[in-house]
Order: structure tokens, then C-alpha cells, then sequence
């Protein structure tokens, strides 16, 4: 009887550690990100947008897009070093010929599992992304 309880000790352990090793190993894949209404600059021009994105120890800048209030990034988007309850973060920027100029941002905590749809606004305009915690 001792050596089952033993062995039972052993498989919880062993369970226990393999499970903080999958985790080590997650990441957060972002996908599905889109502006709408996107605001332009003080003299009526469409905005070039572009996101920096931020999490853990990842970062990424995507493409930007050039006279459009309405762009929509068909790209996954990979942040190895994020996982859940980590602050992942997004700044939306308008790309100018001298100084871009920050437009939107939002800062929240990664929840595990598949996140359909977050969305925030970006001044009359508003973002929305989804991502998933692998």
C-alpha cells in the first residue's frame, strides 16, 4: 500500500510539473485586428494607421495602411513571449512624413483560452482584435 501512495505522490508531481512546462511554453496568436471609423489628422486627411502591439517580452509592429479609416490586417500576429494574465497592449498610430502621431491605445490582461472579440475606442472610431492563448 505504501508503494502506491508513493507512486501517487510521484504522478501529481509529475503532473504538476509538466503542466508549468506547457505553460512556459504558450504564446498568445492575435488575430482579426480592424479599425473603423479611424480618425485622420486636424485638417481632415485619412489616417495611415499602424499598431504597435506589446506582452511579456514580445513586441510587433504591423503594416500600415495608407488614406484609410477602415483598415482591417490579415496577418497573425505571434507574441512568444506572452501568456494568460500577462498586460498585452496596443497603440494605433497615423503614420506621417515627419512625427507620427499616436491616435488610440488600450492596455488589458490576457485570459486564457480563445478570445473572440475585444474592441476599444479610438476616438470617434473604435478597434477590435481577437487572439488566442496556445
Amino acid at each position: 500500500m505504501a508503494v502506491f501512495t508513493h507512486l501517487q505522490l510521484v504522478f501529481v508531481a509529475v503532473l504538476m510539473l509538466s503542466s508549468q512546462l506547457d505553460s512556459a511554453k504558450a504564446a498568445v496568436v492575435l488575430s482579426g485586428l480592424k479599425g473603423s471609423n479611424l480618425p485622420g489628422d486636424a485638417l481632415g486627411n485619412k489616417p495611415d494607421p499602424y499598431v504597435k502591439i506589446w506582452c511579456g517580452s514580445s513586441s510587433v509592429v504591423t503594416g500600415y495602411f495608407k488614406n484609410n479609416a477602415n483598415p482591417s490586417w490579415d496577418a497573425e500576429y505571434y507574441l512568444s513571449g506572452c501568456v494568460s494574465r500577462n498586460t498585452i497592449r496596443l497603440e494605433v498610430w497615423d503614420k506621417d512624413a515627419k512625427y507620427d502621431d499616436r491616435i488610440g491605445s488600450y492596455s488589458g490582461t490576457v485570459a486564457s483560452g480563445t478570445n473572440n472579440k475585444v474592441s476599444f475606442s479610438v476616438g470617434k472610431g473604435t478597434m477590435s482584435f481577437k487572439y488566442d492563448v496556445k
